[in-house]
């Protein structure tokens, strides 16, 4: 969080005074992978996030991209010593398995992602969901409208920097009985879910097939694909779904939620896990 100073109007009146930014800043994720003299590094991905939680952010997107499939197969997460102080914080190197069979040259993705889109750059649709492998239980967990209005309010109560700051999307993780277990902020909506699904990974949580997920801004294609390879079954929205997204849910079988409030909200697909 940062401190600016800066001009305010309300009605009639000009004041000076002090307001907190969220901070944005790039991280660079680097994979060193391979065997014997074959190992090597490759910078990866460049994602505008909210520094904080980079190692579950990095976790979590290397998982939601299909590149690992389990905790054990990162075997290290450092900064790189040989960078200055201020490159040091932004770049994260992640060691992975030496038996880990990868081929670089297969992956079509250009991974440059923004705070804003992190689905830009994809060779096709069809690549955004081919590493879904998890198949959601159909009927669990069982939902009840109360359940869903109290989500919001539970999870803005975790959302410590937002309160400052009003600039950060936030995501979290509820358990079968409406329980947040954990909330995670960035600047970006898709960062802020590889940093649940990262520290989920770390807890040995996946698949979280008897959780649910919210988010405080809409549902988008991409954070519904990250949420399915996590086995997500229940995907929560403040705002508004896209119709990729419903068309996407729907194939997989997954209760996407959108315009959530404290009395109301729609059910775009999988309505059938509601018992009234």
């Amino acid at each position: 969080m940062q401190s600016q100073r800066i001009v305010k109007y309300q009605r009639e009146q000009r004041s000076i005074q002090e307001d907190h930014l969220s901070i944005e800043a790039p991280l660079e994720i680097q994979i060193v992978c391979g065997s014997g003299q074959q190992r090597h590094k490759r910078s990866l991905a460049v994602t505008m996030r909210t520094p904080g939680q980079d190692e579950a952010l990095a976790l979590g997107f290397l998982y939601t991209e299909g590149i690992v499939a389990h905790s054990e197969e990162v075997i290290a997460r450092n900064r790189p010593q040989r960078l200055g102080k201020a490159q040091i914080e932004n770049v994260l190197e992640v060691h992975l398995d030496p038996k880990l069979d990868i081929d670089l040259n297969q992956l079509n993705r250009h991974f440059y992602t923004s705070s804003s889109c992190g689905v830009c750059g994809k060779a096709s649709i069809d690549m955004v969901s081919q590493h879904i492998t998890h198949l959601l239980p159909r009927a669990q967990p069982a939902l009840h409208p109360q359940l869903i209005y109290q989500m919001p309010r539970q999870m803005l109560e975790q959302q410590s920097n937002f309160h400052r700051t009003g600039g950060l999307h936030g995501v979290g993780l509820f358990d079968a009985t409406g329980r947040c277990l954990f909330c995670y902020e960035d600047v970006g909506r898709h960062n802020a879910m590889d940093k649940l699904i990262g520290a989920a990974m770390d807890r040995n949580l996946l698949p979280l097939r008897n959780h649910i997920v919210m988010v405080s801004g809409r549902a988008s294609f991409e954070l519904v694909q990250k949420a399915l390879m996590a086995g997500i079954p229940v995907l929560a929205a403040v705002g508004a779904p896209s119709s990729l997204a419903v068309e996407l849910a729907d194939t997989h079988g997954m209760t996407l939620i959108g315009f959530v409030k404290k009395d109301s909200f729609n059910v775009y697909s999988g309505g059938e896990r509601f018992r009234v």
